[in-house]
């Protein structure tokens, strides 16, 4: 890995005003106007430790604790500063969730919001999302964890690109879910991870998926650490572009509604 040296930049825009979030998207509301928490402009940096005030369930052992990370890591216990992603499993105890594990650097550019939520009208759009996806287990959600990375840039970056994706953690206080939503992917992979710093691209690129710590139990979203991460916007596991929907106390690995890959590109 190259070590980070320390870049004075610009920033995108003013924070204050973002919106909450894009008109008809598939992104569930997220913002400063819905409560949301937001991370501080530090690069890998991360939140403060989370307490969950309903515990979660991932890969057979609960959680109390999270942290959301700038990097594109949602991890239980311990935060995740790592900027160059690594392929699952990793066998070291530190479990976590990779909605996108790349090089953000949220002072050149973007926000990390998150909440936790019992609001009515969120929970049922999420009962009824996962009930249409899973038929065979109806769902209604009691709680929410929802974490939401808004137009972030990459370490290094020379663009105005910026990613926008969101995850969100759920239970019913039986089954657990996670839900992974991809908006807006401009790039993969920051400078210091051999990446281009006027495209985003090239060197290794992002990846996403589950890790539990142990040597058994991990999922890599296809197209993981390949070019090919970038059109994650278009494949699913539920047929609907851009979302990736998983039970996670019972992690079983799922079906996947997405091109094929060959020489990683999307044919």
């Amino acid at each position: 890995l190259h070590p980070k040296i320390l870049v004075i930049g610009w920033e995108f825009g003013d924070s204050s005003q973002i919106p909450d979030f894009p008109s008809g998207s598939l992104l569930y509301p997220y913002g400063p106007h819905q409560g949301d928490e937001t991370n501080p402009k530090h690069d890998d940096g991360t939140s403060e430790a989370i307490a969950l005030s309903v515990p979660f369930t991932f890969f057979g052992k609960t959680y109390q604790t999270v942290f959301v990370n700038n990097n594109g890591v949602i991890s239980f216990n311990e935060p995740v500063r790592q900027y160059t992603p690594d392929p699952f499993p990793l066998v070291d105890e530190h479990p976590f969730v990779a909605p996108y594990w790349a090089d953000v650097d949220n002072v050149l550019g973007g926000d990390i919001f998150y909440r936790q939520s019992t609001d009515s009208a969120l929970l049922e759009d999420i009962s009824q999302a996962i009930t249409q996806y899973f038929p065979k287990n109806p769902f209604t959600a009691t709680w929410a964890l929802v974490a939401t990375w808004d137009h972030v840039a990459y370490y290094g970056s020379t663009s105005e690109k910026g990613n926008t994706f969101q995850a969100v953690l759920t239970t019913d206080s039986k089954m657990f879910y996670i839900i992974l939503n991809y908006w807006d992917i401009q790039w993969t992979t920051g400078a210091a991870s051999d990446g281009d710093a006027e495209t985003g691209l090239g060197g290794t690129p992002a990846h996403a998926g589950f890790n539990s710590g142990d040597d058994t139990n991990f999922y890599n979203i296809p197209g993981s650490q390949t070019n090919a991460i970038i059109n994650i916007t278009t494949t699913s596991n539920v047929k609907v572009p851009g979302r990736w929907v998983f039970r996670v106390d019972d992690f079983q690995v799922p079906d996947v509604d997405a091109p094929q890959l060959k020489n990683d590109c999307w044919l």
